[in-house]
């Protein structure tokens, strides 16, 4: 997975980088990271993360808001207040509705501060896996949604200060010789359907990029971004303008009603809403019995800065055919984010203990597929994802909670790129307009 929503009590050591766990816990504290991330989950909410993702090292606590403390109406409710429930509340706003966004931890702190954040309009499947499962059209349909939303997610992000968002090219190369038969039918596939990529070969790849690998697809419609910065930001500016934004607030209990949605929260406040919306990422599914994905653990290292990096590596999102793949973006400073070595666990505990094994396992990789010896690590962490038996998300309506309560699960390894396509879906949904993905892109697709 490329974009894992990846914090709880396990300290790794930045392998050569002359920090010890102590001062990286100092630096942490230095930044107002608010106690409970660091595993006092007295909430008892899901733990998601473990270790120190960068996003949060680098920016600390950026906005706080409010606990709600009283009885409200809306329009729409928001439960989750991360990048994905950021972009569906904005886009709901712009349209004219009343928004609220709840949260039971602080904004932004789930699995958005964690997210690697790789902007691409590929998905895990690839066009050619996502075809037998989908369909062919469906599945193009889906790709150039995709593709078309990086460009809003650009657009937004020039809107919003600290999102960096920065374009990019995707490299998609053959981990074994024997998936270049693949990687190259996935580019012609692609090319049929008027996507722009190069088929490069060996040599191609070796001149351009330095990586020995027998055949690569690179597209040039990718970006990246800081998901962490961007969806406080976004929240900021919807409060700025009026939409009630609240954090530390726990939605205990939906309860829905032919004409609107009541939500009961632990302060003992309830909101009346006409709709809800429920992107609390992977704990979203907690709000239903019938299970529709899996949770499995992630791996992400952030680098030291690294001398002499190539031209290519700061504007190239790099990730291979194998399952489960390594995947590399750049980060600040000359740094390299890199992620991968995913598995089966969904234990917090098991995944705290296994960072600092996987963690040299990472950068053992991109040694070698850079072909040096002087990388090492600064940042470690791992977390939850959430995996969807076709790799396609979900956005609308599930049939336990009925038509008002709309969830989205932006599941998958471009998880940002599928919420910019849902809050579009789930708009359309709410105020009755149809969408040409509206069955594909929902739990309709189960039936």
């Amino acid at each position: 997975m490329r974009q894992h929503d990846l914090l709880s009590h396990e300290s790794v050591r930045g392998e050569g980088s002359g920090l010890d766990s102590d001062i990286r816990m100092a630096t942490l504290l230095s930044k107002d990271v608010p106690s409970k991330v660091l595993g006092q989950h007295s909430d008892g909410s899901m733990d998601l993360k473990s270790g120190y993702p960068y996003w949060t090292v680098k920016n600390g606590l950026l906005a706080s808001f409010p606990a709600l403390s009283r009885d409200v109406t809306c329009d729409v409710a928001v439960i989750g207040a991360g990048i994905t429930a950021a972009l569906i509340a904005r886009e709901l706003a712009q349209a004219g509705l009343d928004v609220i966004v709840l949260d039971k931890r602080d904004a932004g702190w789930g699995s958005t501060a964690a997210s690697t954040a790789l902007i691409q309009y590929e998905v895990d499947p690839g066009l050619v896996g996502l075809a037998r499962a989908v369909g062919e059209r469906n599945a193009v349909a889906v790709l150039k949604a995709c593709e078309a939303s990086i460009g809003e997610i650009a657009s937004i992000a020039k809107d919003t200060p600290g999102s960096r968002f920065r374009s990019a090219e995707s490299l998609y190369y053959a981990s074994w010789p024997w998936h270049a038969r693949s990687v190259i039918e996935e580019g012609e596939l692609r090319r049929r359907h008027g996507f722009g990529v190069d088929i490069l070969d060996r040599a191609d790849v070796a001149k351009r990029f330095g990586i020995a690998t027998s055949a690569a697809l690179l597209t040039r419609v990718a970006g990246e971004l800081d998901p962490y910065a961007m969806a406080l930001g976004i929240l900021r500016k919807l409060a700025h303008r009026g939409c009630g934004v609240f954090d530390r607030t726990e939605v205990k209990a939906i309860e829905p009603a032919p004409r609107h949605v009541i939500l009961r929260t632990d302060r003992e406040c309830s909101v009346r809403c006409g709709h809800a919306v429920v992107a609390a990422g992977y704990e979203s599914q907690s709000f239903l019995r019938s299970r529709v994905a899996r949770n499995h653990s992630t791996y992400a290292i952030v680098t030291e800065p690294v001398r002499d990096l190539p031209p290519w590596a700061r504007r190239t999102l790099l990730w291979e055919s194998r399952h489960p793949y390594l995947y590399v973006r750049s980060a600040d400073d000359g740094r390299l984010m890199v992620g991968g070595e995913d598995d089966l666990v969904d234990a917090p505990g098991k995944r705290d203990r296994a960072v600092a094994r996987k963690s040299k396992r990472l950068v053992g990789k991109l040694r070698k597929l850079l072909g040096r010896e002087d990388i090492e690590i600064g940042f470690a962490w791992a977390g939850t994802f959430a995996e969807t038996a076709d790799g396609l998300p979900f956005f609308g309506p599930h049939s336990e909670l009925g038509p008002r309560v709309h969830f989205a699960m932006a599941y998958g390894g471009n998880g940002i790129v599928y919420s910019a396509v849902g809050a579009g879906l789930i708009r359309r949904k709410i105020v009755r307009q149809s969408h040409p993905l509206a069955r594909v892109l929902s739990f309709e697709r189960l039936r």
